[in-house]
């Protein structure tokens, strides 16, 4: 997994008023947890636009003033509710050997036969909740959709692997093709020979419906 550096600077103090004055002066107040005890430091506002507003998942290198380093990922975050400004950033640390949970984004690649024959893309799952080591973590589950006809789908079991654990049953449904009422059922050797025009699933599933479920 890809790493973001944030330049920090250590908190002397954790007040209000102290707090009010960084967001004054374009920072943003943070906490680091999971260590022995929780690391207050404040970063530029703008530090964070590639961690924030992206559709990946990055882990993120802290460097303090004093030249120390902080492995961590986000765990929450915190948004003004009018102008949409980073109010506060907790982190929580990583450890080469300690697994950690985390939210990875699902994108699907390629072109579903059954979405050029009429059938309905219903991209179930846009992100999936894994335990990992640290260096086992992915940016990404690239889930390949080319073969999915109407009335197939992908699973959790069929993305299984032994670096991650994948925190969802093995039957809950990924994405899948579900019967429209123009769909055409075509024979294998007449599929394959159809053209590449028609529906392509993009990262964010372009046919999909914005709904999840858990089936």
């Amino acid at each position: 997994m890809k790493s973001i550096t944030i330049k920090g600077s250590e908190r002397e103090s954790v007040g209000k008023k102290s707090t009010k004055a960084l967001r004054n002066a374009g920072k943003v107040p943070c906490v680091i947890y999971g260590g022995e005890t929780p690391m207050h430091f404040s970063a530029d506002e703008l530090s964070f636009k590639d961690l924030v507003y992206t559709p990946n998942a990055h882990t993120v290198v802290v460097k303090m003033e004093d030249g120390s380093k902080v492995r961590a990922v986000m765990q929450d975050i915190q948004f003004h509710p009018v102008t949409d400004r980073i109010l506060h950033v907790d982190f929580y640390q990583l450890f080469d050997d300690k697994a950690v949970t985390l939210e990875i984004p699902v994108r699907l690649e390629g072109n579903s036969p059954g979405v050029r024959n009429g059938g309905r893309l219903l991209f179930r799952k846009r992100k999936l909740v894994i335990r990992a080591l640290p260096d086992n973590l992915p940016d990404v589950f690239k889930v390949d959709i080319s073969k999915l006809k109407i009335g197939d789908n992908i699973s959790v079991e069929t993305l299984k692997n032994d670096d991650f654990a994948i925190l969802h049953p093995d039957s809950t449904v990924v994405v899948q093709v579900k019967t429209a009422r123009t769909a055409v059922v075509v024979e294998d050797d007449e599929e394959e020979g159809e053209g590449e025009e028609g529906a392509t699933a993009e990262a964010e599933g372009a046919e999909a419906p914005a709904e999840e479920s858990n089936q």
